[in-house]
């Protein structure tokens, strides 16, 4: 199975059949007094947001952009941040499975309860699924806070801000003292958004048109990377209520590869000053930041947030810029803390040092081997992964 294409590892490749269900994204059911819909699985999270909007429905929460499939966006524990809120498979109520042998499973609380208990997080593993149901919020909106701060004097109220804001999150800029905080809190007030220049200049001139022209610049003369990275905090702060779907998700056009970690939310501050003393050890300079985010525990098997709280520490190299030996050793530092590998990033970890950090490893795997038993949707990286079934 393929979704739309953003994943960074080799979940989706075959040397077989490639299903691709990108033209298969219909709005399929409201069910407005349960707040719940029903989609067909190749959806865009662009496009279902329009769709959710449309019936003053919105998804509880959201990652920072909104290329992805929902069926891709959460096969891969795919999430946004906020201390209170789970990552998008969390709001999977059910599903629809269509099996290696041929037949279909409606999955739900009623039927088919133990596949749908796994399946909220497959990887792929155990079958096409069709459509999916969506526990969904009233539509909401975000009352938006950015602006950059120490970052030193981020890790000291860091409590303080995880706990007392509904989503947030950072971006340290390597090679300087600058932390890009984000606040984003549930109100009722009006939206009252960025004028449209102002918008524009934020998100596509200085997120992306001049960030990649400095990312260019970095990896032509890397000892420039310093100097052009003291630059980024300099856009200023800015403050505006928007619907939520709007503040959550930005343009990314800047082309790059990512690594992205989830540990127990208590060892963030000593992995993270880890990473800062291995990002000022590099020969070659960082020009991405490194994004800190938070989630809810949860209940799926093989989610990344399985059973506690986590934080999320994701790093990017700009595309053409080595990944060595800047991703293997934040990979190293992360292994110390129990560390999870976001299943669509970048990551070396096999199945006999992942089953150990998923308590439940064994359920998905049993339910892998009952719906597939010949392995057909198995494909290198899940054998590296998961193991053969």
């Amino acid at each position: 199975m393929v979704g739309a294409g953003h994943s960074f590892t080799d979940i989706a490749c075959t040397d077989g059949h490639l299903i691709d269900l990108s033209g298969y994204g219909r709005l399929l059911e409201v069910d407005r007094s349960a707040q719940r819909v029903t989609v067909e699985a190749g959806v865009s999270l662009a496009r279902l947001n329009d769709d959710l909007a449309a019936h003053g429905l919105a998804l509880e929460n959201l990652g920072d952009i909104a290329y992805q499939s929902i069926a891709g966006a959460t096969a891969t524990a795919t999430h946004g941040t906020g201390i209170r809120f789970g990552n998008l498979s969390t709001a999977i109520v059910g599903l629809r499975l269509v099996c290696a042998d041929g037949s279909v499973r409606e999955c739900s609380a009623e039927e088919n309860a133990d596949v749908l208990d796994v399946a909220r997080v497959n990887l792929g593993a155990l079958g096409v699924v069709s459509t999916v149901t969506l526990q969904c919020v009233p539509a909401f909106n975000l009352h938006a806070v950015e602006g950059a701060e120490p970052v030193d004097d981020v890790f000291d109220s860091l409590d303080d801000l995880v706990d007392g804001t509904d989503h947030f999150e950072f971006f340290w800029v390597p090679h300087t003292r600058w932390a890009l905080t984000k606040r984003n809190r549930r109100t009722e007030e009006p939206i009252a958004p960025r004028p449209p220049l102002r918008a524009w200049r934020d998100d596509v001139l200085y997120q992306n048109v001049l960030f990649g022209a400095a990312c260019r610049v970095g990896r032509r003369w890397p000892s420039l990377v310093p100097r052009l990275a003291s630059a980024v905090p300099a856009t200023g702060r800015v403050e505006y209520v928007d619907h939520s779907a709007r503040v959550f998700a930005s343009p990314r056009l800047v082309r790059f590869l990512e690594m992205e970690y989830s540990l127990p939310r208590a060892a963030l501050p000593e992995a993270f000053g880890r990473l800062r003393d291995l990002v000022d050890g590099l020969d070659q300079p960082v020009s991405f930041p490194v994004e800190v985010r938070w989630v809810a525990g949860d209940d799926i098997p093989l989610s990344t947030a399985f059973g506690e709280d986590r934080a999320y520490v994701a790093v990017h190299v700009y595309r053409g810029t080595p990944t060595e030996p800047y991703f293997p050793g934040v990979e190293s530092i992360m292994a110390d803390y129990d560390g999870r590998p976001h299943w669509g990033k970048l990551h070396t970890r096999q199945a006999a040092t992942l089953a150990p950090l998923y308590p439940r490893w064994d359920d998905f795997c049993e339910q892998r081997a009952r719906l597939d038993p010949e392995g057909r949707f198995s494909n290198a990286y899940l054998d590296r992964v998961l193991g053969p079934v």
